[in-house]
């Protein structure tokens, strides 16, 4: 009995399998390779455009760059966090493309070098954001500004090691974005010698940046003291529109998504 149910049920699946029609493919974003120079690789970058982007339309968009932007690390998450974010009736963004820059080794690209035998130790191929920084201004943002409708104004999300990398931009290259959100920033890196060094945005203000939004969790006295301290740099340029959240409910592992909707919001003045 079992068994001649079960063919029935195959035949009748059949039958629907034949009239139903083909699928079609869910365009969620779409992926380029291009060749750095700079670094002597390829690289990939993941990119989503906002609805009803046209290459031939008036209209231009901001962009967003996104550290961790593989397709198996935050580029999803975070591209439907923004697409929730610019739905007319919440209004907490703007529609902009994102441009999520896709991992090789992390630990090279987004830190600086250390002095700290431990973190040599942990870390063996570390020392790399200055080469990572010249790949983004000399051929990442030349090659997105060539080839999509952007408007000038760009946003960079960075969160742990790229949260220490944002930072790293902020103090020393400011003027490459208009906007910093920086989640759980690894501060702590090389015995937190980066909020030591002068900071750009105070030094020459013209470089300073429109908007700073630092974002910790529960994660420990050093993380959140760190975030802290790197918001109280921000606030000595009082040009510099800065803002901080702390999120007791989050932790290090699960901080970031909600800490992007929160600092949408929060650009939004929502």
């Amino acid at each position: 009995m079992r068994r001649s149910f079960f063919a029935i049920l195959l035949g009748w699946s059949g039958v629907l399998a034949a009239q139903r029609p083909a699928p079609e493919p869910f365009a969620f974003g779409f992926t380029e390779t291009i060749h750095s120079t700079t670094l002597g690789e390829d690289r990939v970058l993941n990119i989503a455009l906002p609805q009803g982007y046209h290459p031939d339309s008036a209209a231009r968009y901001p962009v967003i760059y996104l550290l961790d932007g593989g397709a198996d690390e935050d580029f999803i998450h975070v591209t439907g966090a923004l697409q929730f974010a610019a739905f007319e009736w919440i209004a907490w963004q703007p529609p902009s493309i994102v441009v999520g820059l896709a991992n090789v080794d992390r630990k090279r690209d987004l830190t600086f070098p250390t002095t700290i035998a431990a973190d040599k130790e942990k870390f063996p191929t570390t020392g790399g954001s200055a080469a990572f920084t010249r790949f983004i201004a000399d051929e990442v943002m030349p090659y997105v500004e060539a080839n999509y409708r952007t408007d000038g104004e760009r946003m960079l999300i960075g969160q742990s090691l790229g949260g220490l990398y944002a930072a790293e931009v902020l103090i020393k290259r400011p003027e490459l974005f208009n906007r910093y959100l920086i989640v759980s920033p690894s501060i702590w890196w090389d015995d937190g010698s980066l909020l030591k060094q002068p900071a750009t945005f105070i030094t020459d203000p013209a470089k300073a940046p429109k908007a700073v939004y630092i974002a910790v969790g529960k994660e420990g006295k050093r993380m959140e003291g760190d975030a802290k301290r790197l918001y109280a740099l921000v606030k000595k340029n009082p040009k510099v529109r800065s803002g901080f959240g702390f999120l007791p409910r989050h932790d290090h592992a699960n901080i970031l998504h909600q800490a992007v909707l929160d600092g949408f919001r929060w650009l939004a003045g929502k």
